[in-house]
């Protein structure tokens, strides 16, 4: 006998449907209904509907986000990562990766027998996107609608704790996805049961946290998030655009979930980090409460990434406009944002507040030359090396490796993957996934982007192009990008100089298309022209470590070759 429960706080009746067996569930004074009953699969009826739901906090969907959900134990499970102590964020390397795009299978199974290959390369934490349950085979997990559940076809609740306990095996901390501020259009089913939802943002409903009820609504917000901490041994989350949370109360929801999550670290006896994705530039969610901030562990910068990506590739249009300004690398790499209390054209107003370098370590930033969304949602999801030379790609890596920041990866870029990352779905119903392929098209018609030129998001041959392609790094041209990958990442390990995160100890130099980076008693000196560039060094350099292409070393002039970078140790 096993006790159901479900909170719908203004029902009039609930019941429990368990097979064909349909039994009367209580209330209490929180709102919450309770039954006793036998049995593994069940869904509740709300009033006179006979339309069977699924739980709202369900942690199993076996047959999709319609279907009914399933018990299930966490005792259940055999772990054997008791020895795992944890990887803490500052000093480490971060890979990004899409479960279902990530090996053919695109199974948790499958995505275990690449693990090896991540721990060649370096790799400290994997953050894989989401995985809780959507409506659909395929998708970026964006569109979740059940959040506890873990996606059927990737191998459900047991095949994800087996991809934590192997990564754990291997020394990898796992970082989860997840997404608070909004549900997807199919399988959305929590306003049937309360008031989860107060007004909408770009993406849907988002949630209701500061008005009537909201108590319960934030609840189940800390609950999923300490569940996937707790239970399934996750190391820490990413917070999917917190910029959309709309909380007006006293103590904000991100506030109250670092409280928490720096209180279940202590129980467990290892870190636990939790990122934001926050498009505000305010430092605020990464500065300690005792300073009147949230007390994140870090936030994404996207304004390191657009400012590397304007330098490398030059692009310019959109939100990357400002990013062409004279010295905006530079000065994005010295303070994180580049928009900090300035004009942005893009918004067309005054964007950001200053980081204070002194204070907040660069370890608190989470950068990248590229990511799921700035690949993913470019019209045809063309990467970085579709249009630059490795040479160029690995100038960007070194700038990235070898800054106080905290680097991420993006599945197959360590190798300059030959396949897109596009923008997919799999939604059954004709009429949704009709409006999502007219809806991305017409998105991309306004930028200028032919019908055909836009692939259909909803054609399985999309999710097969953005597959990576395993043969590749057997290939010279890829294993030699992949090659200099590994060495950047040994020689960050090597020399705690190249992850030193203090900001105020570091400095950048420009000149023409020239940049140099002044990490301790090492240099990173990068070329970003299409001719060799002299540079000078005071004091002289004694020694290359490490280099793309070998530059000429006399006394304090360094030659270095078109697009090219050399790390290089001083005489002192």
């Amino acid at each position: 006998m096993s006790t159901f429960s479900v909170w719908a706080p203004h029902r009039e009746r609930v019941r429990l449907a368990i097979g064909g067996d349909v039994y009367p569930m209580s209330r209490d004074e929180r709102g919450w209904w309770h039954a006793d009953a036998d049995g593994a699969d069940y869904a509740f009826l709300l009033d006179d509907d006979e339309t069977p739901l699924p739980d709202p906090r369900s942690v199993w969907q076996p047959h999709g986000v319609h279907g009914p959900s399933r018990r299930y134990s966490h005792d259940a499970f055999d772990w054997t990562d008791q020895g795992w102590t944890g990887r803490a964020l500052p000093g480490s390397v971060l890979y990004e990766l899409h479960i279902g795009t990530f090996t053919p299978e695109g199974t948790f199974a499958a995505a275990i027998g690449r693990l090896d290959h991540l721990v060649e390369l370096g790799v400290d934490l994997v953050e894989v996107m989401p995985v809780n349950a959507f409506d659909g085979v395929a998708g970026w997990g964006y569109d979740g609608v059940a959040w506890g559940a873990v996606h059927e076809p990737y191998g459900g609740p047991d095949g994800f704790k087996s991809f934590v306990d192997a990564c754990h095996a291997r020394g990898l901390g796992v970082l989860l996805d997840v997404v608070y501020n909004h549900l997807g259009p199919s399988g959305a089913y929590l306003d049937r049961f309360g008031p989860y939802f107060a007004g909408r943002n770009i993406w849907g409903p988002s949630l209701n946290l500061d008005g009537p009820d909201s108590d319960e609504v934030r609840r189940y917000v800390l609950d999923n998030a300490l569940g996937w901490l707790r239970d399934f041994h996750v190391d820490g989350l990413r917070l999917d655009a917190v910029h959309a949370l709309v909380d007006r109360g006293a103590t904000h929801l991100l506030e109250q979930l670092a409280v928490e999550v720096d209180a279940l670290a202590a129980g467990l006896r290892r870190p636990l980090t939790l990122i934001a994705e926050s498009d505000l530039n305010d430092p605020k969610l990464i500065t300690s409460r005792d300073g009147g901030g949230y007390g994140l562990s870090a936030q994404w910068s996207d304004d390191v990434h657009h400012a590397l990506h304007v330098a490398l590739t030059g692009e310019t249009h959109g939100y990357y406009a400002d990013f062409g300004a004279p010295g905006a690398l530079a000065t994005t790499l010295r303070s994180a944002f580049f928009h900090a209390g300035t004009w942005s054209s893009f918004r067309g107003r005054t964007h950001g507040r200053p980081v204070d370098t002194r204070r907040v370590p660069g370890h608190r930033f989470v950068c990248f030359l590229q990511n799921h969304d700035q690949i993913g949602n470019r019209a045809a999801g063309d990467r970085m090396s579709a249009g630059i030379s490795p040479a160029r790609l690995l100038c960007g890596a070194a700038i990235l490796l070898c800054s106080p920041y905290t680097p991420m990866i993006f599945m197959g870029e360590e190798w300059a993957a030959g396949t897109p990352w596009q923008f997919f779905a799999s939604f059954p119903d004709p009429e949704l996934a009709e409006s999502v392929r007219g809806g991305r098209r017409k998105e991309f018609a306004e930028h200028g982007w032919g019908e055909a030129e836009v692939p259909d998001p909803i054609d399985p041959a999309t999710v097969i192009r953005s597959t990576l392609d395993w043969t590749e790094p057997a290939d010279p041209a890829h294993r030699a990008v992949l090659d200099m990958y590994r060495a950047l990442i040994a020689l960050r390990r090597a020399h705690p100089e190249l992850a030193d995160p203090r900001l105020d100890q570091f400095a950048v130099d420009t000149e023409g298309e020239t940049l140099v980076l002044h990490r301790g008693t090492l240099r990173v000196a990068v070329n970003l022209g299409h001719t060799a560039a002299e540079i000078t060094l005071d004091p002289p350099a004694a020694e290359v470590l490490l280099a793309s292409a070998r530059p000429t070393v006399s006394g304090a002039a360094v030659t270095l070759p078109a697009e090219s970078f050399a790390v290089l140790g001083s005489t002192h």
